[in-house]
């Protein structure tokens, strides 16, 4: 059941600047959420977190200012299974967006294509170390039940979980024939530091494989606002998967609100770890069109 939430708990305007040096053309911004207008998209009832005012309006104002042309919606767990809130912002502005659902392991064909005809490419799985069961939430365990019908469509699977988790089921996701992106840097654990077994074992795994990563350092680290712990991680996905990385704001922070970032100085700060201007534009421009674009 969904509660008419008509005000929600925060409402700080999220801070966007240009960058200091001006994106590529065709950059792609591959990590959002929107919410709201809360009186049109409700939030479920007891929702995990209280997510701030940040509807698509404000997103096509972040990207424009920031100066991205295309950007990936993902659908949040505070909206349960109700998609409605990702599938109309991507609908109204498609080509320009495209969009990740959250749907139930046993969603009817016709469900699955109408999400398909409105833009949505995937779903995402959020699972950190068990199956969750909790309403917008996908488990590991659903992977094989999904994976038949998205060889059918076209779709991927988009993975928030522990790295050991990933390993666990990495033989399984391979079997699935199905294109797999992790997002917020495959959640690697930066106190660790590179010469972790499981981090070393899980890069070693992604060289072997057609996955991808997802580059939102401030997912992982508290170290506001320059990530240090973050860099060599970022060095490791980059050197290692050039051609399987891409950019993502992870606008609009949820849970973020007494360290915004700006995502202008985001790109100010990728710029700074990864100079090298071909690179530059494989990771914003011609990775996403690859992993997005085809449709």
């Amino acid at each position: 059941m969904m509660s008419q939430v008509a005000k929600p708990r925060v409402e700080i305007p999220r801070p966007v600047s240009k960058p200091m040096k001006p994106l590529p053309k065709g950059a792609w911004d591959c990590h959002a959420h929107v919410f709201g207008p809360y009186d049109r998209y409700p939030l479920m009832e007891n929702p995990p977190y209280q997510p701030p005012l940040s509807p698509c309006s404000d997103y096509l104002n972040m990207l424009d200012t920031a100066g991205f042309a295309r950007g990936v919606l993902v659908h949040p767990s505070a909206n349960a299974w109700d998609n409605s809130t990702t599938l109309d912002a991507v609908q109204t502005n498609w080509p320009r967006l495209r969009g990740v659902a959250v749907l139930p392991a046993n969603v009817s064909d016709s469900e699955l294509q109408r999400h398909d005809r409105g833009g949505l490419r995937g779903v995402r799985i959020t699972d950190h170390g068990h199956a969750s069961g909790k309403p917008g939430t996908l488990a590991m365990t659903d992977i094989e039940t999904l994976a038949p019908r998205f060889r059918e469509i076209g779709w991927h699977f988009q993975i928030w979980a522990t790295q050991a988790l990933i390993a666990e089921y990495f033989e399984k996701l391979k079997a699935t024939r199905v294109p797999v992106i992790f997002d917020h840097m495959a959640f690697c654990d930066v106190g660790r530091g590179l010469d972790d077994a499981g981090f070393k074992r899980f890069l070693s795994m992604m060289k072997d494989s057609n996955f991808w990563i997802k580059l939102t350092p401030g997912r992982v680290s508290k170290a506001y606002p320059d990530f240090d712990e973050v860099r060599p991680f970022h060095d490791a996905y980059v050197e290692n998967l050039p051609d399987r990385v891409v950019f993502g704001s992870d606008w609009a922070f949820i849970g973020n609100d007494a360290t915004l970032p700006d995502v202008g100085k985001m790109v100010d700060l990728f710029d700074r770890w990864t100079p090298d201007a071909a690179l530059r534009s494989k990771i914003f421009v011609s990775n996403p069109d690859k992993f997005y674009g085809a449709r």
